[in-house]
């Protein structure tokens, strides 16, 4: 079993920057695929970005492509989110979570999720 644990949301104008920490905990972290979704109330949970455990290959949404950056540290079993040039439309809950599938970009095939971490955009 594994558990997630995000950090670092909060409040930030647009064009700002904020940097989201995950750490896991109870698993081979490098074993896993590791992204970041986020949900606005009333929506579905988006994917936003992933970095595979497969070929350590990054993906983005298209929404977000060029404006943030995810890594991963193996030894410290924990994955950043550093978002540049944000906009209020990014203002959400913001979700790690981690999986084992190849169909990285479908949240159903995921296994284990953090508790979110509110992230809030002022115009």
């Amino acid at each position: 079993q594994v558990q997630l644990v995000e950090s670092g949301g909060g409040l930030v104008q647009a064009g700002g920057s904020l940097r989201l920490s995950c750490t896991a905990s109870g698993g081979t972290f490098s074993r896993y695929t590791m992204s970041w979704f986020r949900q606005v109330l009333g929506k579905e949970r988006e994917f936003v970005a992933c970095n595979t455990w497969t070929t350590g290959n990054s993906y983005y949404a298209d929404s977000v492509e060029g404006r943030f950056t995810i890594s991963r540290d193996n030894g410290k079993n924990t994955v950043y989110l550093q978002m540049n040039s944000l906009q209020f439309e990014d203002t959400a809950v913001y979700y790690c979570a981690a999986t084992t599938s190849l169909m990285f970009a479908l949240k159903d095939k995921y296994d284990f999720w953090g508790q979110g971490a509110q992230v809030t955009v002022s115009s």
